[in-house]
């Protein structure tokens, strides 16, 4: 059975796109961003077998000793974690028709495909299933309830981090968390949270403060996830390969369904991918910020 075009690339008639000669060189999209782990995370260069980290979980103790007594005899505790990148990529087929014709778009999709890459990666460190072992999320961190009482959940949250032994530094709000905080209200009735930073957002008890739109997740029977509150210096991000992009039409693509043969289709296709690890040196420095869900 012969394949249809609109089954294996994208070109011409890809459903969605116009091509009549005075079409605008604009092209709308939503908004673009980077990745918030990467940003706010240490970072560490990774071997590609992984790297086993020591961690420090104890000093050790002073104590006051009267004169010719013995000394106190402490000892510091240890722990170490094991960090194992894995890969992140994906593979677009295009037409070399949709890139001549249309190369205003073909350029709008390819700049956004790091994006595309970034939101993935936050999303899994956020929410999703880790894609092996030695591979953390934020999944066990504690919630806290930011629309019932958005300055009490702010400052429980650095409490809870503090008691941890961290100190919470940014955080990650969804869109949806963005309007919580911008318009929570004290007593009298003025904005709880006046300050913005250089971005637009507001500045919790002066903490930085990020618009991420994968930091959001809705919940089927419980509260929506809508950010995160961290110390993210707890966070550790290993790279072992940066976010590299090929270009070929000389491969066979398998898209699960089909065998894609590029140069007998004239087509192309663009390979982004990135490798790397997450690590955090634990849930108790992380918290996690809900909207209320409603009583049934």
């Amino acid at each position: 059975m012969a394949l249809s075009t609109t089954d294996i690339d994208v070109y011409r008639g890809t459903t969605g796109v116009v091509t009549p000669q005075d079409v605008s060189e604009q092209v709308w999209q939503g908004i673009r961003q980077n990745s918030f782990v990467m940003a706010h995370a240490n970072r560490i260069n990774l071997p590609g077998t992984g790297v086993k980290v020591n961690i420090i979980t104890g000093d050790p103790t002073p104590a006051w000793v009267e004169e010719t007594h013995e000394k106190t005899v402490s000892k510091p505790a240890f722990e170490n974690k094991t960090i194992v990148p894995y890969k992140l990529a994906v593979i677009v087929p295009f037409s070399n028709e949709f890139r001549r014709d249309e190369d205003t778009l073909y350029a709008a999709v390819i700049d956004r495909m790091p994006y595309a890459m970034a939101k993935m990666l936050d999303q899994t460190i956020f929410f999703g299933t880790a894609p092996g072992a030695n591979f953390d999320t934020l999944t066990g961190a504690d919630a806290v309830d930011l629309q019932a009482d958005p300055a009490g959940a702010i400052n429980s949250a650095i409490t809870a981090i503090g008691v941890a032994g961290g100190t919470a530094n940014a955080i990650a709000v969804s869109p949806q968390g963005y309007g919580i905080l911008t318009g929570a209200k004290d007593d009298s009735g003025s904005l709880l949270f006046g300050g913005y930073n250089s971005t637009g957002n507001p500045t919790p008890y002066g903490l930085p403060t990020e618009t991420v739109h994968a930091a959001y997740k809705a919940g089927s029977s419980a509260a929506n996830t809508v950010g995160f509150i961290g110390d993210w210096a707890k966070a550790h991000i290993g790279v072992v390969q940066d976010l590299n992009m090929t270009v070929t039409d000389q491969a066979s693509l398998n898209d699960g369904t089909n065998t894609i043969h590029l140069w007998q289709r004239n087509m192309f296709a663009v390979r982004m991918e990135m490798e790397v690890g997450f690590a955090t040196e634990g849930d108790d420095f992380f918290q996690r910020l809900t909207d209320t869900y409603p009583a049934v």
